[in-house]
């Protein structure tokens, strides 16, 4: 993955972080800390991006930079590894390994040489940092030449290190194709069978080579040489005259290949963890001039278990360059895996689901405890509401629950009007219909009213309020009636009935009419002392039809002559008075003030 789209990835992953930091249910300055805490995860990620990125550009020299083809390059790019591989790119054997050329380009594709295959995802990773672009154009070329092995457990070693190093590659999100080719020396008398492209004298170098390749899983081989690609019968029937000869180069490459299929294949087909991808195609070139070749290799000792015969060594040649497999570079695909902006395309939108994940996540559990919390305050207030209790504890328990429901409708009320937070959205919130329901509940509440009980009657003596047989009142007695009626209040609902009485003494009449007068009197300094309306009096006169004492002495004379004030409730009495005008004022007080 190029720089750019790791420092992309990083600024994702931080605006992602921020947002979902915006969504959780935290305090401001758990915010600030969460949020600063994600600016260092990005800085970090931004720094070894850079790190990374130039930690893999500095695993090619300077001049293998320089030397490669510039980033338009739209041909393969091959990187070759394997024992023979070198031979590909060293001129001369007398040069050292480290100093022989790494890069070899044709007309057709680029070679760069891998030196040990525990490189070759280093090698890889190196090639992408320095050339992005050529992500779907690069490929695996493994050379397997018997030949140049010594034994089985030499070659089966180098076969699983590339099968690991591949998974290695593959685990990095990057699909090579592979290929495996095979040279075989032509013996020390071979002719140029007909236009075949190498002779003892010529080097693969000049002229193209012959092929032989088993593509894609094909049982059959196909021969390609000169740009054309054709059975194997085919290819022998073109020159009638090299005949001979070509049947014996098929049969030697057939027995060349049995043993790839017997020692090699094996390798990419059995399942396993570490499992490499079934290579493309499995080629066999024919060379005059093959190096490094041993004696006792894995090729004399498979021949000679299949024929009983011991093949000759072959003396190889210090000079020459191996041929390179142009003719097949057709056959990798040209896109292969995911490109490195598809990757980073994927990997954001998962990064993206997740944060998407934890933010509903969390909006749903704030949600949920929302609608939970007013509904138990809603359940409280009601189990309170239904109890037939109406003592101080039950009104105090009422009253609670009924502030509780105020503060959760004030809420409700500022989400309904601002929005919700963020805690709460992302079309989760489901708070309204409560808000409705705990407005609904607010609205039933009735304050319980004060009872106020009848009191007893406030009882004067008319002596001290009247001259005898008269119904004005003296001057002395406005202090004595502020005195007395300093308990009576005028309220609405109650009737304010002020009682008449007088001994028997005189006539049932005159005792009647002087009774009410004074009752009257009273009435009338009330109403002028207090300003109460009339509506909230009641005036009687009884004379001497109820007495409490007997008349028979003049104590009990005294007692009777009396005049008694007392509140009766009554409905639409004293409505002039508004009943939210608060406590009742004494009516003795009213006037005074």
């Amino acid at each position: 993955m190029t720089l750019k789209l790791m420092r992309a990835l990083a600024l994702w992953s931080g605006c992602l972080a921020l947002m979902v930091i915006s969504v959780l249910p935290l305090s401001l300055s758990a915010q600030a800390l969460a949020a600063f805490g994600a600016l260092i995860l990005v800085t970090g990620s931004w720094l070894l991006a850079k790190r990374r990125s130039s930690r893999l550009g500095g695993s090619l020299t300077l001049d293998e930079c320089r030397a490669l083809p510039g980033g338009e390059y739209r041909l393969p790019v091959v990187l070759v590894c394997g024992q023979g591989s070198s031979a590909l790119f060293a001129a001369d054997r007398g040069v050292d390994l480290a100093e022989q050329t790494a890069l070899r380009t044709t007309a057709s594709g680029c070679y760069v040489s891998v030196p040990s295959i525990e490189r070759l995802p280093g090698m890889a990773a190196a090639l992408l940092a320095a050339r992005p672009q050529w992500r779907a154009q690069m490929s695996v070329m493994f050379v397997m030449n018997p030949a140049q092995h010594a034994g089985s457990t030499e070659l089966e070693g180098q076969l699983r290190a590339l099968t690991h190093q591949l998974s290695v590659i593959r685990r990095r999100a990057l699909t090579l194709p592979l290929w495996v080719v095979s040279y075989q020396q032509a013996s020390q008398d071979a002719r140029d069978v007909g236009a075949t492209g190498f002779s003892r004298e010529e080097g693969g170098a000049n002229g193209e080579s012959v092929w032989f390749s088993w593509e894609n899983g094909q049982p059959s081989a196909r021969v390609r040489h000169n740009g054309t690609c054709v059975s194997v019968e085919d290819w022998q029937r073109q020159e009638p005259a090299a005949l001979t000869d070509r049947m014996q180069l098929a049969v030697q490459m057939h027995a060349h290949a049995a043993w790839l299929e017997q020692c090699v294949v094996p390798h990419f087909t059995h399942p396993g963890r570490h499992r490499a991808p079934l290579p493309v195609t499995y080629a066999i070139c024919r060379v005059p001039r093959l190096p490094e070749q041993v004696s006792g290799s894995v090729w004399q000792h498979w021949i000679q278990a299949k024929t009983g015969l011991l093949p000759t060594l072959l003396a190889g040649h210090a000079g020459g360059v191996l041929p390179v497999p142009d003719a097949l570079l057709e056959l990798l695909p040209r896109h292969t895996g995911n490109s490195a902006t598809r990757r980073a395309g994927v990997i954001g939108i998962w990064l993206a689901v997740f944060a998407a994940v934890v933010a509903m996540s969390s909006s749903a559990r704030q949600n949920t405890l929302l609608i939970r919390q007013v509904g138990d305050d809603l359940r409280r207030y009601a189990s309170i509401n239904e109890t037939a209790r109406d003592d101080q504890q039950a009104r105090a328990l009422r009253e609670a629950a009924l502030t509780v429901l105020h503060d959760d409708v004030r809420r409700l009320d500022d989400y309904y009007r601002y929005g919700e937070p963020r805690s709460l959205g992302l079309g989760l919130y489901r708070a309204e219909q409560l808000r409705i329901r705990v407005w609904h509940a607010i609205g039933r509440y009735r304050a319980p009213t004060q009872s106020v009980q009848a009191s007893g009657p406030v009882r004067l003596d008319t002596l001290s309020l009247f001259n005898i047989g008269s119904a004005e009142l003296k001057a002395e007695s406005t202090q004595v009636l502020i005195n007395a009626l300093v308990g009576i209040k005028a309220r609405p609902g109650w009737l304010i009935v002020v009682t008449g009485h007088t001994d028997a003494t005189g006539s049932a009449e005159q005792n009647l009419r002087l009774s009410r007068d004074r009752a009257a009197s009273v009435r009338d300094w009330m109403q002028r002392m207090g300003g109460i309306p009339g509506s909230c009096f009641a005036v009687q006169g009884y004379g001497a039809s109820q007495p409490i004492a007997s008349n028979d002495t003049e104590q009990g004379r005294r007692a009777n002559r009396r005049v008694d004030i007392r509140l009766v409730p009554e409905e639409g009495a004293c409505g002039s008075l508004s009943a939210g005008a608060g406590p009742a004022t004494p009516v003795a007080f009213r006037g005074t003030r």
